[in-house]
């Protein structure tokens, strides 16, 4: 596991360009996803679960029926790290 350091604004607009889909909202990164139905936004909450324990990194997120709110910080560097970002990419390979 890499070290955790924390991103300056330059490397968070930098990696949210290249990232696609994701946003930063209130100083952590953001998407939203809509799915078909529940099922579908359940697995893919579940896949999500399995990579997040993996990289030992977890988001804080919501689900209402076929919508997913997901949002990454990173609270021992007090903003976005190195972490936020490889998960970020992590989740956009699963949607």
């Amino acid at each position: 596991m890499s070290e955790v350091m924390k991103l300056s604004t330059d490397q968070i607009s930098e990696a949210v360009g290249a990232l696609g889909g994701w946003q930063v909202v209130d100083g952590k990164l953001h998407r939203e996803l809509e799915f078909r139905n529940f099922g579908e936004a359940w697995g893919f909450m579940s896949r999500v679960a399995l990579i997040a324990e993996k990289l030992n990194h977890h988001p804080e997120w919501s689900n209402v029926w076929n919508k997913v709110w997901i949002d990454l910080s990173t609270h021992d560097v007090g903003g976005l790290s190195n972490r936020d970002i490889e998960l970020a990419d992590a989740i956009n390979g699963v949607s």
